[in-house]
């Protein structure tokens, strides 16, 4: 999401990683070679871009250095994105880096924008299965909105990451700030982006939904 929106996360403080033939290799997740380490694509907004706070202090930093040597992360996150430029961005991506896992966290600027949630979801769509088709896992990371823009429209936004993950069978984090979003100590002055103290709370949030398809990723690896 991107400073300068006139919402404010007060607002929102109602909803709301012997010889060389004969030599034998046995792989372990932590002994893979950068080559064969699988990749993870962070495609997000300025929530996983680390806005307003240090880059190494951000939740995406913090999923590296807990993957240690495991896995790469490619961090393809930009501070005002939408899912409409996502969507235009991820082929050229997907093509250079083949990610193993592509975790989606967009639609926030969507939201605050007022677009169409049918808009809206036609791109994350479109984003899921360019992902799938080139074999990568998918975790979605879901947002909510501001009550003021009216319970019709808010039910419609947070809806389409659920019948996303239904439909296409994807785990789901339905709200990436949650713990998060009601503690003003978390959020900057902006009111709108976490603090470097929220990151590992954020990661928290990510990590049980993401774990499986880290360990199934890990388990193909071996084959």
């Amino acid at each position: 999401m991107k400073q300068g929106i006139p919402v404010t996360w007060q607002r929102l403080n109602r909803m709301v990683t012997g010889g060389l033939l004969a030599l034998v290799v046995i792989f372990s997740a932590s002994s893979l070679n950068a080559d064969q380490r699988p990749t993870l694509l962070v495609m997000g907004d300025s929530l996983s871009a680390a806005y307003g706070i240090e880059q190494e202090l951000g939740w995406v930093t913090l999923l590296a250095e807990r993957l240690e040597n495991e896995a790469q992360v490619i961090n393809a996150s930009i501070s005002g994105e939408t899912t409409s430029g996502g969507a235009q961005r991820l082929a050229n991506i997907i093509g250079q880096r083949q990610p193993d896992i592509v975790l989606l966290e967009l639609g926030g600027n969507d939201g605050l924008r007022g677009l169409p949630p049918t808009q809206m979801r036609s791109n994350l769509a479109n984003m899921i299965e360019q992902s799938q088709q080139a074999g990568a896992d998918v975790l979605l990371l879901g947002i909510d909105i501001p009550p003021n823009y009216g319970q019709a429209y808010r039910d419609a936004f947070t809806g389409v990451f659920h019948s996303l993950a239904d439909e296409y069978d994807v785990p789901l984090v339905p709200f990436l700030l949650e713990d998060i979003a009601l503690n003003e100590q978390l959020m900057q002055n902006d009111g709108i982006h976490p603090t470097a103290e929220a990151q590992p709370i954020i990661l928290d949030n990510v990590w049980p939904a993401l774990e499986p398809l880290l360990d199934n990723v890990f388990q193909a690896s071996l084959k």
